[in-house]
């Protein structure tokens, strides 16, 4: 199920003040962004968080840790 229009959150935005503090600021833009594309959710903040968004926390890469910054 997807969510409503009205609900759609501005992922750019949120990803962009996301991962304003990111070393690596453009790989981090691309996997917030895949993952709030998924999730309609950025954890509050810079970093940590994620407890706040449990399908953004629950993703995870081939290796088994976060996908999501």
């Amino acid at each position: 199920m997807y969510p409503t229009p009205s609900l759609l959150i501005d992922c750019a935005a949120a990803c962009d003040y996301r991962c304003s503090k990111a070393g690596l600021h453009k790989r981090c833009l691309k996997y917030c962004n895949i993952c709030c594309g998924k999730c309609q959710c950025v954890p509050p903040g810079t970093a940590g968080n994620r407890e706040v968004c449990p399908c953004y926390n629950e993703m995870k890469n081939s290796r088994g840790g976060h996908k999501c910054p």
